[in-house]
């Protein structure tokens, strides 16, 4: 819990036009250990990562009177000067009453500390500069009586399958630990271009994020880069493509499509890191995403171990049948 937390005014409406004050808050013991910027996203609800990024660079949030970057783990003790900011409050958001039944029935997984849902392909899983709203802010709308939740890990946006969230921040802290000592084991189903290489059982590669390339910002295989390695095994092998089981041993972003990239066998429907003639194949058997599934989840909490899984969507297995068939 905070210790300590006051106000001071600033002004007419700060910096956003918003009547709110300055806030100072003493960190915790619950709140030790967690990112600033992970700390501001959930004291700041509804305002998007790159907002909180830039509240940060421009030294508008401080810890202890200095500037601090968004790596910075807060201590107990801290002191946080947050500015006001117009945030979304939950009643305020505007999430389509469609989107919010779709991620109801995208729940597969429910007990007291965890949620599980199976994140519809092309939905991102927040809020960004380029879109309002995410998987968290539909479930918070569509439960508005939930106390606490957030999300414990993140998928690209065009990744379907399990997602995992606490509610609770005793659950959060346990999950984030499990998924950051590799306690956890999360395994995805992918769709790649054929034939695999031989003998290639696992990529361990380390990975360099925000690289320019004609403008776009991408992930790469760099050896200053931050270690990453992705077990993968063969389920089956087609004509021009493989069914892959991918597994991940560490978390970085993009780590599936650029390792899978890296030898040669993008995954399908990858238009950042896959190849132009085998994704316009992939359209030819119906593909219009990209075929990669979180297909499992599984890792220890306080006495038991959670393990969901979510099936290959309709779509996607739609295209396998195909693919299977020889067809395109």
């Amino acid at each position: 819990m905070h210790s300590g937390e006051n106000g001071e005014n600033e002004g007419p409406g700060g910096p956003d036009g918003d009547r709110r004050q300055v806030s100072h808050v003493q960190i915790g013991a619950a709140e030790s250990g967690q990112r600033i910027d992970n700390f501001l996203l959930t004291r700041l609800k509804g305002v998007p990562r790159s907002r909180i990024y830039r509240l940060l660079r421009k030294g508008e949030v401080r810890v202890n009177g200095k500037r601090t970057k968004p790596v910075y783990r807060l201590e107990a003790g801290d002191r946080v000067r947050i500015p006001p900011v117009r945030t979304a409050r939950r009643r305020d958001l505007r999430v389509p009453e469609g989107v919010q039944d779709e991620i109801r029935a995208a729940i597969i997984h429910e007990d007291p500390e965890v949620l599980v849902v199976d994140k519809p392909a092309g939905m991102a899983v927040h809020a960004g500069s380029e879109t309002p709203w995410g998987v968290i802010e539909a479930l918070r709308c569509a439960r508005p009586d939930e106390p606490f939740l957030e999300l414990a890990h993140r998928l690209d946006r065009g990744t379907s399958g399990c997602l995992v969230l606490a509610r609770s921040r005793p659950a959060l802290l346990a999950l984030q630990a499990a998924l950051s000592d590799a306690q956890a084991t999360k395994r995805y189903l992918a769709l790649v271009k054929g034939p695999w290489p031989d003998g290639v059982r696992s990529v361990d590669a380390p990975l360099r994020r925000n690289v320019l390339r004609g403008g776009e910002r991408v992930v790469q295989v760099d050896p200053a880069g931050k270690t990453a390695i992705t077990r993968f095994k063969v389920l089956e092998l087609m004509k021009g493509s493989a069914l892959m089981e991918a597994t991940l041993v560490t978390g970085r972003t993009h780590q599936i499509r650029v390792h899978a990239a890296s030898v040669g066998s993008p995954v399908a429907g990858d238009s950042r890191y896959g190849n132009p003639r085998f994704n316009a194949w992939a359209r030819g058997l119906g593909l219009k995403r990209m075929f990669l599934h979180a297909q499992s989840v599984s890792l220890p909490l306080e006495n038991r171990e959670l393990n969901v899984d979510a099936p290959l969507p309709a779509d996607l297995r739609a295209v396998l049948v195909k693919a299977q068939s020889g067809r395109g």
